[in-house]
């Protein structure tokens, strides 16, 4: 890929270190990366907290890139829990995030993790834009339980609700199951007539970093690295 086309396209799926236990990356080190790379819009996509947004937003503004504050937050369906990614679009968007934030807290038990019934992000989402998510995400777990008509009755749900605002993912991380993941998503968006977008999930700056956020995940999972049957990403985040 050439560097005009790697600087035309937008990461939407940053994750630093606020992300706990996911994301290995400091805001300063982001800052200094996007200068030096000219690099035109960065969206912070934290797991279940803003915590980063007002830094990342004010020193990522102050090297000429434009932020775009979003957050994955847990969303249950039946026996289904996972993360969706969800963006602020506006001032009012902004806001809404932050109550669904805290109220993925709020509303549950000390020892659930935090997260809300899939319904409430049906009932109000003006200036909010919302993403399918990853194989590991609310729509990826459903997929892996073979769950396809619900998944397809979600989806149009979404759809009638936040109309253009909802946007399928495609990812190319070649994690396991991805790539079948993928081919549904593709076959749903001409079906129902949903737009895709291209996004990566970005945990470090240096691909060197791979093994370190490996043991990162492991510690996450309550894991060890020399298990067979753990979560395990690519190299390619």
């Amino acid at each position: 890929m050439d560097e005009s086309k790697i600087q035309n396209f937008n990461h939407l799926k940053i994750h630093s270190q606020y992300s706990i236990c996911e994301g290995a990356i400091k805001i300063d080190e982001l800052k200094d990366f996007s200068k030096d790379r000219k690099i035109r819009s960065l969206s912070l996509c934290d797991t279940n907290n803003l915590c980063g947004a007002l830094e990342f937003a004010e020193k990522i503004s102050k090297v000429g890139t434009q932020p775009i504050i979003g957050t994955q937050i847990n969303f249950k369906y039946e026996d289904t829990m996972g993360l969706l990614p969800l963006y602020a679009l506006n001032e009012v968007g902004y806001k809404r995030i932050i109550e669904l934030s805290s109220l993925s807290y709020l509303d549950n038990d000390e020892l659930s993790d935090p997260h809300l019934d899939f319904n409430q992000i049906l009932l109000k989402n003006d200036g909010v834009s919302i993403f399918s998510g990853t194989i590991n995400g609310l729509f990826g777990r459903l997929f892996d339980k073979g769950k396809f008509t619900e998944i397809k009755e979600l989806y149009l749900k979404l759809k009638s609700k936040f109309g253009d605002r909802f946007y399928l993912e495609i990812q190319r991380h070649g994690d396991q199951n991805e790539l079948g993941f993928e081919k549904f998503n593709l076959t749903k968006s001409l079906e129902l007539d949903v737009p895709l977008i291209a996004t990566n999930e970005v945990f470090y700056l240096d691909k060197e970093m791979h093994e370190a956020h490996d043991a990162l995940i492991c510690i996450k999972n309550k894991t060890y690295i020399n298990e067979k049957n753990r979560i395990k990403l690519s190299n390619q985040h």
